[in-house]
């Protein structure tokens, strides 16, 4: 097991050095930073946890802080600071779609290896 904790440490810092993980670190960055939707990030997440608190109780979210979430929700996904963090999301992930496809062929081609390992 030590050796795939090994390899596991390897890709994960090959993966901090990609561009795509550097562009979402950068695109985090200017968000948290952005003066304009650092309040309004706030409120929504200050909403999300009151409607988790209110489902917990079987209760349904007022109307007012619905439609108040809605509305900053759609306020931040129209900020260009934001959408940039949604691409580079985007990219990351296919990013690691396609690390998790080579570890899917790496499992099938051990399970066909004749070659038992210890542990």
């Amino acid at each position: 097991m030590d050796a795939i904790q090994e390899k596991a440490r390897e890709v994960g810092r090959l993966l901090a050095q990609t561009t795509e993980y550097q562009a979402l670190k950068r695109a985090n960055h200017r968000l948290e930073e952005d003066r304009g939707a650092a309040p309004l990030l706030g409120r929504l997440a200050t909403l999300q946890d009151e409607f988790a608190r209110a489902l917990r109780r079987g209760v349904e979210p007022p109307e007012a802080q619905q439609t108040e979430y809605e509305q900053l929700l759609d306020q931040v996904q129209t900020m260009s600071v934001y959408q940039g963090v949604v691409a580079a999301q985007a990219n990351f992930d296919r990013l690691m779609m396609r690390i998790n496809e080579e570890i899917a062929r790496g499992i099938e081609a051990g399970e066909q290896s004749r070659i038992i390992l210890p542990s």
